[in-house]
């Protein structure tokens, strides 16, 4: 028992190292006694051990250490949710239990859009049973237009080039090009997207904004109502600026866990 406590220990105190060491460009020894609490003398052995590995370097010329190419394989393994539904999460469930409304996250995913995260399970009043990884296609989908109103040119015209090609009834906008370039130019102008109400179910419906960093789309951000329960002046006066509110501290927190 005590040979594996001290095992989880060593590996414990490895992890947290790397992990303070990864948050500077170059540090010191004395730097990162400070913010670990270890002792100066197990800091200074463990980075020796991970310096021979090679996830560290000892760079004298800008004085200190810091991270070397082999940590980028740790995360190789790892094939979860983009940094921006980890970012959304905690803001999307916050939003719920405050409005009670149900929101969406959408990722791209090759021509279409996928929901990565849903609040429905915790929305007292969704319209919806379940939402999770289902891929929006279809032209007429409100976080599949916001995505496409509100990303890059080039990636636009891409884009509807493959919608082009779909099969799908409601894709048939995008081969009429001019009257789609000027649906999600009214999308951008109103800053919001809203589901076609001819879309099912009609007994609801969704208005998305884009989440943005650096002029590209990170993701889609979606409320989901009941059109019965809530005046479409409503919608536009209190609901638009919440969303819109909601992907900016979305934005927000992707840029913080970046840095």
């Amino acid at each position: 028992m005590p040979l594996k406590s001290e095992t989880v220990e060593a590996a414990s105190r490895t992890l947290l190292l790397l992990e303070e060491l990864n948050r500077h460009r170059v540090t010191s020894i004395d730097r990162l006694h400070k913010a670990t609490g270890l002792p100066k003398s197990t800091v200074v052995r463990l980075m020796k051990s991970l310096c021979a590995m090679g996830y560290a370097a000892n760079d004298r010329r800008q004085g200190g250490y810091a991270v070397a190419s082999r940590v980028k394989s740790l995360s190789n393994g790892f094939h979860g949710d983009p940094l921006v539904v980890e970012a959304a999460r905690p803001w999307a469930l916050a939003f719920t239990r405050q409005y009670h409304w149900p929101i969406a996250i959408a990722v791209l995913d090759r021509s279409s859009v996928v929901i990565r995260f849903s609040t429905i399970p915790d929305s007292p009043v969704s319209p919806f049973h379940a939402t999770l990884n289902t891929h929006l296609s279809l032209l007429g989908r409100a976080l599949w237009r916001a995505y496409l109103a509100f990303c890059p040119v080039s990636e636009r015209s891409m884009l509807l080039d493959m919608l082009s090609r779909s099969s799908e009834e409601e894709d048939r906008l995008a081969r009429e090009r001019k009257r789609a370039l000027s649906l999600l130019s009214a999308i951008r102008k109103q800053g919001f997207a809203e589901r076609d109400p001819l879309v099912e179910p009609r007994s609801s419906g969704t208005i998305a904004v884009p989440i943005r960093a650096d002029g590209r789309v990170l993701a889609t951000v979606g409320m989901t109502y009941f059109v019965s329960a809530i005046d479409r002046d409503d919608i536009l006066q209190r609901y638009v600026p919440l969303v819109q509110a909601l992907a900016d501290n979305i934005a927000a927190s992707v840029a913080s866990l970046q840095e």
